[in-house]
């Protein structure tokens, strides 16, 4: 990649203001070779060229890739009374390196001043590549942040356990890549480790990294970790990740240096599609539905009323497409109410018309928003039922915890029914049939949970009928000692028949 800045005077020198670091990526590069994705050794020196400084500068070579995002930064000082031409040229792996004449992979380039990129929106400038006729050669990303004077190294070592298994023959190749979090919400890249090649259990060799790299000096800054398996042919896949700080680093080995890694796959999920499990087939019900319906039918009856709160969780809302994990089915925020399990069904299948349903699979949300109604009423007249259906592992584990533990208290029962072919291991800490749910050292005051994969229930034979009596009869087997032990938890005596129904009324939330 070449950029210039204009020419160089030794008499008009002046000591920069600040130095500022430029990051590059890009994107939807023109593929080049016909059997891989640009030459094994892509996207080469992305050469970036100074003739202020009568020197060129190289990121390093990524392979097999069309998008990709450079770890290796650029520094430069910054004049502000000057305008500081550069000029970026992104070349595969062929390009003589030798002469600024570019051979058959030469990718494109692009024209602008440093001024420009730290003036952008964010210190972001996106710009078009050019200079290959006819062609459309991409996009280049340049982000622009001035240096703080933090002078700190860090040397750090990770390893972990028990990660996904993601190749067919083997088990992983894992490999860690570290981001810094921006004002605007985008992060940037700051280092990758090394890949630890056919383990789930891998121990990365220690590296060392200077502290502006990580956070610009700036300990409290959020740091991501995301976790992939390396791929061959540059389609890595990803594990999961999770989020930290250099202050949080810096406390070493101990027990607030370990992390779950979430799954966290910011997918976009399109339910028209029959691979889909909210695909909505005109001869039969989805698992969804199937769901829904054969634990609904049975718990209304308890419910005097017969109006179910409805929540969806995961989803891009309209008009702005702001994502919640928290919202009505119905879309009303004023009454999320539906009437009956047929307005849940209609309201769903409904919202699956008007959001576009996307990850995270965040539980806590919607189980504090139901447990914030449970403890308006305590004195034994109601009790709460929580059902969630989920295709996706749970990504708030830490927070679910800590609802779960807080709800425990409260007159509410959780049911979480898996559907799909997810693996949901995780799910069972949430049961606390064994070992009961803990969080910050505060154990569950009483086990509050039920979760059971719909899979486990489906007939052979292909009985939707069969199928959702079996599940309803397991999932709602609990209801009835776990209502009883919140009475005996608060001393509240049964109340004689004054009404048909001499029970509690049960409140499910959906």
């Amino acid at each position: 990649m070449m950029a210039s800045i204009g020419e160089f005077d030794p008499l008009n020198t002046r000591v920069p203001a600040t130095k500022i670091e430029v990051t590059v990526s890009c994107r939807s590069l023109l593929d080049v070779d016909t059997f891989s994705k640009s030459d094994p050794g892509m996207y080469e020196p992305f050469r970036f060229y100074s003739i202020y400084k009568k020197s060129m500068l190289l990121t390093e070579v990524i392979d097999n890739t069309r998008n990709p995002d450079f770890v290796r930064k650029f520094v430069l000082d910054f004049f502000f009374e000057e305008k500081q031409n550069l000029r970026f040229d992104v070349l595969g792996i062929n390009c003589l390196l030798s002469t600024l004449s570019p051979s058959k992979d030469f990718l494109g380039q692009t024209f602008c001043t440093l001024g420009e990129i730290i003036g952008s929106t964010g210190g972001r400038l996106e710009r078009t590549l050019s200079g290959i006729p006819g062609k459309k050669c991409g996009v280049i990303i340049l982000t622009a942040e001035e240096l703080s004077n933090c002078r700190d190294i860090a040397t750090m070592q990770l390893c972990a356990n028990k990660l996904d298994k993601k190749d067919f023959f083997g088990k992983s190749d894992p490999f860690l890549v570290f981001y810094r979090s921006n004002e605007d919400g985008t992060f940037t890249i700051c280092h990758k480790t090394e890949v630890i090649k056919n383990t789930l259990n891998p121990v990365w060799q220690p590296f060392t990294i200077p502290v502006r790299a990580l956070c610009n000096g700036d300990y409290d800054r959020t740091v991501k970790v995301d976790v992939y398996d390396w791929d061959r042919d540059g389609s890595h896949d990803f594990i999961g990740e999770f989020t930290t700080s250099y202050r949080e680093l810096s406390r070493g080995q101990n027990q607030f240096n370990v992390y779950e890694v979430r799954h966290g796959m910011e997918v976009a999920c399109n339910p028209s599609q029959p691979t889909s499990l909210h695909y909505m087939s005109p001869y039969q019900m989805n698992a969804y539905a199937m769901a829904l319906k054969a634990v609904g039918e049975i718990i209304q009856d308890y419910d005097s009323d017969k109006l179910f709160p409805a929540y969806g969780f995961g989803a891009k809302l309209p008009p702005d497409g702001k994502i919640s994990h928290a919202f009505p089915l119905n879309g009303d925020n004023d009454n999320p109410n539906c009437v009956g399990i047929e307005g849940v069904l209609e309201s769903y299948f409904q919202s699956l018309r008007a959001v576009q349903l996307y990850g995270p699979t965040n539980f806590a949300p919607v189980i504090n928003k139901v447990a914030n109604c449970a403890a308006e009423i305590t004195d034994g007249s109601q009790y709460f039922v929580l059902l969630m259906i989920t295709d996706g592992v749970i990504s708030d584990m830490v927070q679910t915890k800590e609802a779960v533990v807080n709800a425990a208290s409260l007159p509410l029962s959780i049911i979480i029914v898996g559907v799909g072919p997810a693996e949901f291991d995780a799910m069972e800490e949430l049961d606390g049939d064994e070992v009961r749910v803990s969080s910050r050292g505060r154990l569950a005051e009483r086990d509050i949970v039920q979760f059971v994969p719909f899979r486990d229930y489906i007939d052979r034979s292909g009985n939707q009928v069969l199928s959702m009596a079996r599940l309803a009869k397991d999932v709602l087997a609990e209801i009835p000692d776990q209502l009883l032990s919140f009475m005996k938890s608060r001393g509240i005596e049964p109340r004689p028949a004054l009404s048909s129904s001499p029970l509690p009324q049960l409140h499910r939330h959906i």
